[in-house]
């Protein structure tokens, strides 16, 4: 009887056992699914316009500075940069004087072999060259050089292929396209999945409002943002791209920035 009775609390103990450990193991999981659901993907990216075809781009926690021209004053208020990317090797793009005015101790800057050709030892030693067709990962996103270059025989000599980059960068399922100086060349119309797109549009230079907005409507990125619109003598009509693309999808929604703050168009 006894023999019976011990065999019963064991069983009993074994079972409660079993029991707890069952229930810690379901609260366990429960906490891992929680804090599994927590985690949030990263924010989209904010995009400052400071002037013409220089931009700030914010994207967890990281700060990059688009063809930064303008000097330190340019960036007031903004944080310092930790990646830097150049499209071309013309002025209003690459801009020693402003490089070295910026805190550049750990920062990356990623350009073309042209511009890295152009830059002294203390620049070109933080350089990473990339070139079109070319996709690096950086600190937790991606971006791919695309090919910018003229078309017009007029304006061939004014950016030839192969020498500047735009780029589309991809921060976690968001994908940004900065056009450099370029026309509606077969890359840009051949993109795909474009959430933002930055297109230049200035002559004698780039190209013309109604070409930029024939390339906006092929490759129909969500949203669309004109920028680099001033020319010489002339600013591009950028109220007159966005009449044309809506008209064409009026799904594609046109934003403006303001890109020339010192100046009264």
């Amino acid at each position: 009887m006894k023999k019976n009775i011990i065999l019963t609390v064991s069983a009993s103990v074994l079972l409660l056992v079993s029991c707890k450990q069952k229930a810690e193991k379901q609260e366990e999981t429960a906490e891992a699914e929680e804090t599994t659901m927590k985690v949030e993907a990263p924010a989209a990216a904010e995009i400052t316009p400071i002037e013409h075809a220089t931009a700030v781009i914010e994207w967890n926690g990281i700060t990059i500075y688009v063809d930064p021209v303008g000097g330190k004053a340019a960036f007031e208020g903004q944080k310092s940069p930790d990646i830097i990317f150049i499209t071309d090797i013309h002025g209003d793009h690459f801009n020693p004087e402003t490089l070295n005015e910026l805190d550049l101790e750990s920062v990356q800057i990623i350009a073309p072999d042209a511009v890295k050709q152009q830059m002294e030892e203390n620049l070109s030693s933080k350089t990473t060259t990339i070139k079109n067709g070319e996709t690096k990962e950086i600190a937790g996103f991606s971006v791919k050089a695309i090919p910018m270059y003229n078309l017009r025989e007029e304006a061939k000599d004014f950016h030839v292929k192969g020498r500047g980059n735009g780029y589309v960068f991809t921060f976690g399922d968001e994908r940004i396209y900065f056009s450099g100086d370029t026309e509606d060349i077969p890359e840009m119309r051949s993109l795909e999945n474009i959430d933002k797109a930055f297109v230049c549009m200035n002559l004698p230079y780039t190209m013309t409002v109604e070409s930029a907005a024939d390339a906006v409507l092929e490759f129909k990125p969500a949203e669309v943002y004109p920028y680099h619109f001033r020319g010489r003598p002339d600013v591009s009509d950028v109220e007159k791209f966005k009449t044309i693309v809506n008209e064409g999808d009026s799904s594609i929604n046109v934003v403006q920035l303001d890109w020339y703050p010192n100046d009264d168009f």
